[in-house]
């Protein structure tokens, strides 16, 4: 019972820190999304070795290194990460915090959607009135708010297929060598990039600025660390319920702190998500009562 205290304890840190992302990455609108992303993947990889160090868990590296279909698997991840934190800076570079959030409270219909292409798994029927209002939420957006939100599907899409990717991965590797890996396939690029902006002179890594743009890998690692630590110790249906704090917390920063406009269109868009986001949440509890019953009359 301890134990799963401490767990919901670090997974409810791990989705605060990620709900207030967008105060964070404010603090870079001197830079471009580009450029901030490269210093994350290239900083996040650098405390990722500093920790392997400490932790003592080169081994586990060494194996994924020896795997070949891990590596490639892994490093393609990592540039589908790339390409979702890019897009979320430049959402929140841009004052396009709420579209961000609808893009992670879409996410876990992305995510059964992609089980539902790609593994062949069933949907209940909860499920499958979740996706629907899911998919109402876009139309309702492009129809009354006169645009397709493609920040709020890139994010789903890019996020929903890098958990598919995990997923074929399977629990082969671990948090911290498994990020260490992923950043790993990006930062040769990274290092290039930033190599290029300081020898036109463009870029903006400079002074005490410098030291922010290292943050951005610490930030990166430490929240996902506290979640694998959470995941190994509450259940599933918990991880599932904690996931929504992010996208709320994003939502109410780019409502309540950053001003960001909320007309008729999107209001309803929300909506319709929030009622996806119930309907998902609803069948996790549903379902696992009913494990919890037949694992009860088993005994």
């Amino acid at each position: 019972m301890r134990d799963e205290r401490v767990g919901l304890g670090y997974g409810l840190a791990a989705y605060v820190m990620w709900g207030l992302f967008p105060l964070f990455f404010q603090l870079f609108g001197r830079s471009g999304a580009v450029e901030v992303v490269a210093h994350r993947a290239l900083w996040s990889l650098i405390f990722c070795l500093v920790l392997l160090t400490v932790l003592g868990q080169w081994g586990e590296l060494r194996r994924i290194f020896a795997d070949r279909r891990l590596l490639t698997t892994l490093a393609v991840a990592g540039a589908l990460i790339v390409v979702n934190w890019g897009t979320y800076i430049y959402a929140v570079m841009t004052e396009r915090t709420l579209e961000a959030a609808l893009g992670y409270f879409i996410n876990p219909l992305a995510v059964a959607a992609m089980g539902i292409v790609v593994l062949k798994e069933r949907l209940r029927p909860l499920q499958w009135a979740a996706m629907a209002f899911g998919a109402a939420s876009v139309v309702v957006m492009v129809v009354g708010y006169g645009k397709v939100p493609w920040i709020s599907l890139t994010l789903a899409a890019s996020f929903g297929t890098y958990s598919l990717v995990k997923k074929l991965a399977g629990r082969s590797a671990g948090a911290l060598p498994g990020l260490a890996v992923e950043t790993g396939a990006v930062a040769p690029i990274a290092l290039v990039y930033i190599s290029y902006l300081i020898l036109t002179g463009q870029s903006t890594a400079t002074g005490g600025y410098t030291a922010l743009l290292v943050t951005t890998g610490i930030v990166t690692a430490v929240p996902l660390l506290l979640f694998a630590a959470a995941a190994r110790r509450v259940s599933m249906v918990t991880v599932a319920m904690l996931q929504y704090l992010a996208p709320i917390g994003q939502f109410l920063v780019g409502w309540l702190i950053f001003d960001e406009p909320m007309p008729a269109a999107r209001w309803a868009g929300f909506i319709l998500v929030w009622a996806a986001v119930a309907l998902f949440a609803s069948d996790v509890l549903v379902a696992g009562r009913r494990r919890h019953v037949a694992a009860t009359l088993a005994r």
